[in-house]
C-alpha cells in the first residue's frame, strides 16, 4: 500500500489541476488574466529536492508524457520541460540551501521555467501569437501568485511527506 501513495498523490494532483480550472471563476486575476494551476510540477520539484532525485526525473517524465498525451496534441513539449526542470532543479539545490523557504523559492523558479518553456515552444510552432509582454502580463504573473499560494501551503507537507519517502527508500 505504500509504495502506490506517491504515485496515488501525483496522480490526484495531475487530475485536481484540471478540477481546479474547472471550478475556479476566470475572473479571479481579472478578465483576461490566465492562472494556470501547476500543482503538479511543484510536488514533483519537491519530490526532487526533499526526497529522490531520480524517482522525481522518472516521475517527471511518466507525468510529463501523461501531460502531453491528455491536453496537448503535440507529444514531447511536457514530455521534455517536467524532467529536464526536475534535473536542472538537482543542480541547483546542491549549490544552494535545502531549507524550506529556498526550496519554495526553487519550486516556483521552477513553475516560471515551465511556463517559459511552454510558451516559447508554441511560439516557435505558431501555436500562439502572444508577444513576450503580454505572456508576462497575462500569463506568467497570475500563474505565479496562484501557484505561490499553493507552494505556501502545500511545502511543510510535502517536505515531511517526502522525507519519510527518501527514508523509506533507503530501508
Amino acid at each position: 500500500m505504500r509504495r502506490f501513495l506517491l504515485p496515488l498523490i501525483l496522480l490526484g494532483l495531475f487530475i485536481g489541476e484540471s478540477i481546479f480550472v474547472q471550478l475556479t471563476p476566470p475572473e479571479l486575476f481579472g478578465s483576461g488574466k490566465i492562472a494556470v494551476p501547476r500543482f503538479l510540477i511543484a510536488s514533483l520539484l519537491f519530490l526532487t529536492i526533499y526526497g529522490s532525485k531520480k524517482h522525481g526525473v522518472i516521475y517527471g517524465l511518466l507525468f510529463g508524457l501523461l501531460f502531453d498525451i491528455v491536453y496537448i496534441e503535440i507529444i514531447g513539449i511536457y514530455l521534455f520541460l517536467f524532467p529536464i526542470i526536475a534535473y536542472i532543479m538537482t543542480k541547483l539545490i546542491k549549490i544552494l540551501q535545502t531549507n524550506i523557504a529556498m526550496a519554495s523559492i526553487i519550486v516556483l523558479l521552477g513553475v516560471a521555467l515551465l511556463e517559459a518553456g511552454a510558451y516559447q515552444m508554441n511560439f516557435l510552432i505558431h501555436r500562439t501569437d502572444m508577444d513576450i509582454a503580454a505572456f508576462l502580463s497575462s500569463r506568467l504573473v497570475p500563474t505565479l501568485i496562484l501557484n505561490l499560494i499553493f507552494i505556501i501551503l502545500a511545502a511543510y507537507p510535502f517536505k515531511r511527506l517526502f522525507e519519510k519517502y527518501a527514508d523509506s527508500l533507503n530501508e
